[in-house]
């Protein structure tokens, strides 16, 4: 089923404030990223943002 017109717009409107990064860790990796994810309550993209953005936050203060 189509989506319609105005959900199609709303997303174009979205990914255009978006920035595309790929990561492709080996599958074994990327389990362990994914589980700690789930342990945590996130999604995987929001635990991934958050240690970027805590990763950042410490080397900038260092």
């Amino acid at each position: 089923m189509p989506i319609s017109e105005t959900k199609r717009k709303n997303n174009d409107r979205y990914n255009a404030k978006c920035d595309f990064i790929a990561i492709k860790p080996r599958k074994e990796i990327g389990k362990e990223i994914r589980d700690a994810a789930a342990a945590a309550g996130q999604s995987l993209q929001g635990y991934i943002l958050q240690a970027v953005r805590e990763r950042m936050e410490r080397e900038k203060g260092g």
